[in-house]
């Protein structure tokens, strides 16, 4: 299976704007710039670090009910948070830390729930992925 986005950019990084499509259409042409990337305050658009801290949100989340499901429990309200901490200057993510906020799940104890939260850190498709190998190919002409 393969998921596709595109991303088009017009001008230099701080002056230049963009937009994100996904497969989907969820994102349609949604914009993205160096302001919304980058500055503090109200967004009014997206950035690349926003869209990674919501897949892994959606993707932990999906797997913490999975594992309950698994397990023979079936789960409440689940709601994470997902906050990605950005070192500016070495341009790179540092962490991500996830907070889950659940309803009481009938059978299922505090620390069981804890363990199955941590192997879904551990083991959601976004966490693994954060660590894949990437391949390019450039096209220039």
């Amino acid at each position: 299976m393969k998921r596709t986005a595109k991303a088009h950019w017009n001008g230099n990084l701080q002056e230049g704007t963009g937009e994100i499509s996904s497969q989907s259409t969820v994102l349609n042409e949604t914009p993205f710039s160096f302001k919304t990337r980058f500055a503090s305050g109200t967004l009014t658009a997206t950035n690349p670090e926003e869209l990674l801290a919501a897949a892994h949100a959606g993707c932990f989340t999906m797997s913490v009910s999975a594992t309950l499901e698994r397990e023979g429990f079936l789960a409440g309200d689940l709601y994470t948070e997902a906050i990605l901490d950005l070192d500016l200057p070495n341009r790179k993510v540092t962490g991500i830390h996830l907070d889950l906020r659940a309803s009481l799940i009938e059978g299922v104890s505090a620390e069981a729930f804890h363990k199955i939260a941590e192997d879904s850190k551990a083991n959601c498709i976004i966490s693994k992925a954060l660590s894949v190998p990437i391949t390019l190919n450039v096209s220039y002409q």
